[in-house]
C-alpha cells in the first residue's frame, strides 16, 4: 500500500512539474513575476507599482505595475573609468533612511561597492509619489579612490540603463523640443518606432520613448533640455528588441576626477507604467507633472498672469522706447485695472531696473522703489514679477566685482560689454560655475527686499561659454568640448539656483523665456519651474516678408499677430499640443485684452485654457471691457482647479472650423468646453465626459444633457469668434 501511495505521489509531481515547465515556457525572458526572481533584495514603491532591487544577471532593478503582468528588467549602468567599461552591479545595498520631500514624495537612497570594482560605492536615489506609478531615479558615483572618467575612443561612453522591447507590440518616441517655424515655437511630436528602427541601430533624442502591449503601457525618460536635433542622450534601440540609454556629448567631461571629493551624479531619469491604453498613461503623467516632478508647487497653481512687455513693444513702435510709459503712475493705474479684470500676478518686464546684475530699482521710473507698487498689490491680495536675465551684470555692478572670474569667454575672449534693454552696458556671466550661488544669494535678497516672487528669466541661450576656469571644463579639454559641457550643464545650474531659492522662499515661481530658438527646452526646468513658451508667434521673417529682424512696416515692428481678431489664436493655441503629456498651466503663452468684445472673447476662450497670460495696452480698454474680463475670469476662478487638473479633449486643428477644447475633470464633471469657428453656421459637440448640471455660456450657445450626463452643445457662429461654456461654475 505504502509503495503504491509513493507511486502515486511521484506520478502527480511529475504531472504537475510538467505543467509548470510548460507555462514558465510561455513566458518572456524579460517579463517575469517579480516573487519568483531569485535575485531580488529590497522592494519599495506604492500601491500601484513596486521597484525591486537585484543583483542577478547585471539585472540591477526591476519595475512592474501592481495589477500588472509585465515586469520591466533594468539592466545596471555601465561607466568608463580610468578607461575600462565598469558594469556598477552591486551585491549587497545598504539602505539608507528615506526622506519625505514637501510634496509627499518619498525619496527612498541604497548604496553598495560595485562588484568590478569596490573602491567605487554606487548610490541609487528612487524617488516615489503616494499615489502615482511614475518615479524618479538617479545614480551617482563615490570613491575614496583615486579615478577618472574617460572617453577613450574621443567621445561618451555610459549606459544608463537598458531594458528589453520584445513583448511590446506598439513604441513611440515623444518629442518636445522640435521647433516648429511656422509657429514660431516648439511643438511636441510623437513618432512611431518599428521593426525598421531596431534592425537598423536607430536611435532617438526623445526625451521619452512608450512602449505597450494590449494590457499595459510603459515610458522611459530623462530629464534635462536642449532643442532637436541637439541631443546630449539618446535612445538606442538594438536589433534584438533592446533598449539603451546612453549619453551621447558632455554629460561628462574627458578624465573628469572621481575621489573622495569629486562624486558623479547623473540627470535625473523617470520610469512608469498603467494599465490600459496610452490616456490612461498620460493622466497619470500629467498628475506627476502637477504634482510630483517638482517641490516648488506655487509653479502648478493657475494664477491669471499680466505682462507689461505687450504695451512695452507698443510704446517702442510709437515712440522709439520700449521704457517710455515705464513710471509709477503707469503701473498704478494698470494694477488698478489689471485687478478689476482678474489678474493675480503683475509683472513689471524690461527695464525696471537701472542695471543688471545688483538689479536696483531705477528711482527715475519708480522713486519710492516699488514700494507703492508692493502695497498696492498687496491691497489688492495680487502678487508681484519681475524680469531678469541671470546671466548678465551690469559693467559697474557689485555682482560682476565679486565675480570676474565668473564672466563669460567665448574662443579665447571675454564677453564685451552691451546695452540690456535701453539699461547700463553689461556683460555675460557664466551660471555654470561659482557665480550661481552668488546669483542665487543676490536673488534671494531681492525677493527679501522687493517682495517679489514671480521670476520671469529671459535671455538665456543654449550656449555661450567656453572658458577653462568655470564648471565645464579645462585647459586639458578642448574649447569644444567645454562648451558642450556648459550647454549640457545650463538647465541643471539653472535648476539648482530655482531650487536653492525656493528652499528658503517656497512660494516664488520661475518661469524660463523659451520663445526662441536654442533655449533649454526639455523636462529639467519642469522639475524646478515653468516655461513662458510663445510671445506673440511668428515674425515677418519667418514668413518671407522681409529680412530676419526686419519689418515691413514703417515703425518696424516685426510681430505679425498683435491686432485684434482670431489669427493670434491660431498660433498661439499650439502650445496646447503639450497638454496630454504637460499640463498647459505649465506653458505660459499671453493673449490680448484688445477690444473689440469678439476679439476679446477669443483671447479669454484661449486663455482660459491653460495658458492664463495677458498682455497689451490696459490703460485702452474700456469699463465695459474690463467688466467683461471681470465677469469670465470670475466664472473661471469657480472651475480652476479642476481646468488645471483635466487631461484636454481636444476636436480641430486650430484655426479650423471648429476647433474645439474640453477641459472637465472627470471626478467633478466641472470644467470647461471652448468652441472657437471661422465659418458662420451651428455646430454641434457632445462632451466626452459627464458634466456637473449648473452651467455659465456665452451668448449663441444651447446646452441640453443625454441620458448618461454628457453634455450636448450646439453653438451658432455668425462669424469668427469663441463658444465658452462653464461646468460647475454659477454667476
Amino acid at each position: 500500500m505504502k509503495a503504491y501511495k509513493t507511486a502515486f505521489l511521484f506520478l502527480i509531481l511529475i504531472l504537475v512539474s510538467g505543467i509548470s515547465m510548460t507555462l514558465m515556457a510561455q513566458v518572456p525572458k524579460q517579463i517575469t513575476s517579480s516573487q519568483e526572481y531569485a535575485g531580488q533584495l529590497d522592494r519599495i514603491g506604492n500601491d500601484l507599482c513596486e521597484i525591486a532591487l537585484s543583483n542577478a544577471n547585471d539585472i540591477l532593478w526591476t519595475f512592474h505595475l501592481k495589477q500588472g503582468q509585465d515586469t520591466l528588467r533594468i539592466h545596471a549602468p555601465v561607466f568608463e573609468v580610468d578607461g575600462k567599461n565598469i558594469t556598477a552591479m552591486v551585491s549587497t545595498f545598504n539602505k539608507k533612511p528615506t526622506l519625505q520631500l514637501r510634496n509627499g514624495v518619498i525619496q527612498y537612497t541604497f548604496e553598495g561597492p560595485i562588484l568590478a570594482d569596490p573602491t567605487i560605492q554606487l548610490s541609487i536615489l528612487f524617488r516615489v509619489a503616494p499615489d502615482n506609478p511614475i518615479i524618479r531615479f538617479q545614480y551617482s558615483l563615490h570613491t575614496t579612490g583615486n579615478h577618472n572618467l574617460t572617453k577613450s575612443e574621443g567621445k561618451d561612453n555610459f549606459t544608463y540603463c537598458a531594458t528589453s522591447l520584445k513583448s511590446f507590440t506598439n513604441i513611440k518616441e515623444i518629442r518636445l523640443s522640435e521647433f516648429n517655424d511656422k509657429y514660431h515655437a516648439y511643438t511636441l511630436e510623437e513618432a512611431s518606432v518599428n521593426n525598421r528602427h531596431f534592425e537598423d541601430d536607430f536611435s532617438a533624442m526623445g526625451p521619452m520613448i512608450v512602449f505597450s502591449d494590449a494590457e499595459e503601457q510603459f515610458l522611459l525618460a530623462y530629464e534635462h533640455g536642449s532643442q532637436l536635433p541637439n541631443r546630449f542622450l539618446e535612445f538606442q534601440f538594438h536589433p534584438l528588441r533592446d533598449v539603451s540609454l546612453q549619453a551621447v556629448k558632455s554629460n561628462y567631461l574627458n578624465n573628469q576626477p572621481l575621489n573622495d571629493e569629486h562624486s558623479y551624479e547623473t540627470l535625473w531619469f523617470e520610469i512608469g507604467g498603467a494599465k490600459g491604453n496610452q490616456s490612461a498613461l498620460q493622466k497619470y503623467y500629467r498628475d506627476f507633472m502637477l504634482h510630483y516632478i517638482t517641490e516648488n508647487m506655487e509653479s502648478r497653481k493657475p494664477y491669471i498672469f499680466y505682462n507689461s512687455w505687450g504695451r512695452q513693444e507698443r510704446d517702442k513702435n510709437v515712440s522709439g522706447s520700449y521704457l517710455s510709459s515705464m513710471n509709477l503712475a503707469t503701473t498704478l493705474k494698470e494694477i488698478d485695472i489689471a485687478h478689476q479684470m482678474g489678474v493675480d500676478i503683475f509683472e513689471i518686464d524690461a527695464g525696471w531696473f537701472s542695471k543688471t546684475g545688483d538689479w536696483q530699482v531705477n528711482t527715475s521710473f519708480f522713486p519710492d522703489s516699488l514700494k507703492q507698487v508692493k502695497a498696492k498689490l498687496d491691497g489688492y491680495g495680487m502678487k508681484l514679477g519681475l524680469w531678469f536675465n541671470p546671466t548678465v551684470a551690469a559693467v559697474d555692478s557689485k555682482l560682476l566685482a565679486d565675480n570676474l572670474s565668473s564672466v563669460m569667454s567665448w574662443k579665447g575672449e571675454k564677453s564685451k560689454p552691451r546695452l540690456i534693454w535701453e539699461t547700463k552696458e553689461s556683460v555675460n556671466l557664466c551660471l555654470v560655475s561659482s557665480y550661481w550661488e552668488s546669483y542665487a544669494d543676490n536673488l534671494m535678497d531681492i525677493i527679501k527686499k522687493l517682495g517679489v516672487t514671480y521670476i520671469y528669466w529671459d535671455g538665456v541661450g543654449s550656449y555661450g561659454c567656453d572658458d577653462p576656469n568655470h564648471f565645464h571644463g579645462t585647459s586639458g579639454n578642448s574649447e569644444e568640448e567645454r562648451a558642450e559641457s556648459y550647454a549640457f550643464q545650463l538647465p541643471i545650474y539653472m535648476s539648482k539656483v530655482i531650487d536653492k531659492v525656493c528652499k528658503a522662499y517656497p512660494n516664488t515661481i520661475f518661469d524660463f523665456d523659451v520663445t526662441e530658438r536654442d533655449r533649454c527646452v526639455g523636462l529639467q526646468f519642469l522639475s524646478s519651474g515653468k516655461f513662458f513658451f510663445i510671445n506673440n508667434g511668428p515674425y515677418y521673417a519667418n514668413y518671407d516678408l522681409a529680412p530676419e529682424g526686419k519689418s515691413p512696416l514703417k515703425n518696424g515692428n516685426t510681430n505679425i499677430f498683435v491686432n485684434p481678431g482670431p489669427a493670434r489664436g491660431w498660433f498661439a493655441r499650439s502650445v496646447l499640443n503639450y497638454d496630454q503629456w504637460i499640463p498647459s498651466i505649465l506653458l505660459f503663452a499671453p493673449y490680448m485684452s484688445d477690444e473689440p468684445k469678439n476679439s476679446q472673447t477669443i483671447n479669454i476662450a484661449s486663455l482660459i485654457l491653460g495658458a492664463n497670460g495677458l498682455w497689451g495696452e490696459l490703460m485702452k480698454v474700456s469699463p465695459e471691457g474690463i467688466a467683461y474680463f471681470n465677469e469670465v475670469l470670475g466664472i473661471y476662478k469657480q472651475v480652476k482647479n479642476d481646468i488645471t487638473e483635466s487631461s484636454l479633449v481636444k476636436q480641430g486643428e486650430t484655426g479650423s472650423s471648429p476647433e474645439i477644447y474640453e477641459k472637465i475633470n472627470e471626478q467633478t464633471g466641472k470644467g470647461v468646453i471652448v468652441a472657437f469657428a471661422n465659418v458662420p453656421g451651428t455646430y454641434t459637440y457632445i462632451s466626452q465626459n459627464k458634466v456637473a448640471k449648473d452651467s455659465w455660456k456665452n451668448e449663441g450657445v444651447q446646452v441640453s444633457f443625454d441620458a448618461k450626463g454628457r453634455a450636448v452643445l450646439q453653438m451658432t457662429f455668425d462669424k469668427s469668434g469663441a463658444k465658452m461654456v462653464f461646468f460647475g461654475a454659477k454667476e
